[in-house]
Formats: structure tokens, C-alpha cells, sequence
């Protein structure tokens, strides 16, 4: 598995927001209200996100008072890493569609509202998205400084 490259999550969000934006200038009177519920959801997925990655990485480092780590379990964080950084590309840019709409129609109040929600949501989901990344750097092998290379640990 090759590591997740920002360049196309970043291209993930701009073309799910157009296609959002699409969808949302054509039926926005019949969707619901946004919740915003999901902004405080995804921050706790995302710090534990990151715990995970700086906790895996401690231990593939075996540093003092870490317990080694199953190879097999580091290779589920990899995946679960990866694949929360393409879904929460997909979310960011849900919701960042979602406010390029809402944007101009700021003098009305449920507008208003979904607009601050949809922004928040879409930094909650960016947020998701690097502490993903991070939870995939947390679970490469370093590199053993003597060889230039990989160690096999």
C-alpha cells in the first residue's frame, strides 16, 4: 500500500463541492436543515485519530514504556488511516459545496445558519483528514539511520 498523497484528496474536495453546489442550487428548498451535531463527532474521530498515530508510531519506535505493536494491527490502522482520508475528502467537500451555496444567500436567517454549520463542518472533516494522514505516517517503519534504508522490525 503506497502512502496517501494530498494532491488527490484536495482534487477529491473541489470536484465533490462543485457537484454538491450543482445538486444544492437545484433542490435546495426541499433539504433538511444541516445538523451540526457532526462538528463535535468528527473532532473526537479525528483526536483519535491522532492519539492513535502518535501512539502506533511510539511503539513501532519501541521507545521506553511502549508495548511492540502486532503487525497485522498496524496494517488495519494504515487502511482504516487511508480510507478516512478519502472519506473525509468526500464530507469536506460535501460541506464546502454546501456553503458556496449557502454564501450568497447570508441575508436570510436558516441560510445563515447552515452556512456557519456547513463551514464548520468542513474544517472539522479537513481536520479529519490530516489527523489521517498523520495516523498513516504514525504507522510506517522508520528508517534505520545506520543502512539509508527500512529496518525490518
Amino acid at each position: 500500500m503506497r502512502p496517501t498523497k494530498p494532491g488527490p484528496l484536495a482534487g477529491i474536495v473541489v470536484v465533490v463541492a462543485l457537484l454538491t453546489w450543482l445538486v444544492v442550487r437545484q433542490f435546495y428548498a426541499e433539504l433538511p436543515v444541516i445538523p451540526w451535531t457532526a462538528i463535535p463527532t468528527v473532532l473526537l474521530l479525528a483526536l483519535g485519530e491522532a492519539y492513535a498515530g502518535y501512539m502506533t508510531r511510539a511503539r513501532i519506535a519501541r521507545r521506553p514504556g511502549t508495548k511492540p505493536v502486532e503487525p497485522l494491527a498496524v496494517a488495519r490502522l494504515a487502511a482504516f488511516a487511508k480510507a478516512s482520508a478519502y472519506v473525509g475528502s468526500v464530507f469536506a467537500g460535501v460541506f464546502a459545496g454546501f456553503a458556496l451555496y449557502t454564501v450568497s444567500l447570508l441575508s436570510r436567517t436558516t441560510p445563515r445558519g447552515e452556512f456557519f454549520v456547513s463551514v464548520g463542518s468542513f474544517v472539522t472533516f479537513v481536520v479529519l483528514v490530516g489527523a489521517a494522514l498523520y495516523l498513516e505516517y504514525g504507522c510506517r517503519i522508520p528508517k534505520d539511520p545506520e543502512k539509508g534504508r527500512q529496518s525490518p522490525k
